[in-house]
């Protein structure tokens, strides 16, 4: 059996006459959780480490809102009062060196 880069072979076990081969592998990577703070990162298009720029954004939740506003009486110009507030806006990170979105957080 060959060896790849510097890694030793899996391990082997026989059980009853039948060779088995353990594989074990390492948590993926992931990349950084976008939420409503601005997040340090590495930009994909201009590969410089940035901390991020945010946004509001209407969104799915903006117009739930809305809606559910809307159904318990609030039509009299109550129910746009989701699109003035932050907390119900989606948020847009991007790089504050050439304005390319790196990321987006989807409250719904």
């Amino acid at each position: 059996m060959e060896k790849q880069g510097n890694l030793p072979p899996p391990p082997q076990y026989s059980h009853g006459g039948q060779q088995s081969t353990v594989v074990i592998t390492s948590p993926a990577m992931l990349g950084p959780q976008f939420r409503e703070v601005p997040v340090r990162t590495q930009c994909p298009a201009c590969q410089a480490d940035i901390m991020t720029s945010t946004r509001y954004e209407t969104g799915t939740l903006t117009w739930i809102s809305i809606g559910a506003l809307c159904l318990f009486g609030c039509w009299l110009g109550c129910c746009l009062i989701p699109l003035c507030v932050n907390p119900c806006k989606d948020v847009v990170h991007s790089c504050p060196n050439c304005k390319q979105m790196v990321g987006k957080y989807n409250r719904m």
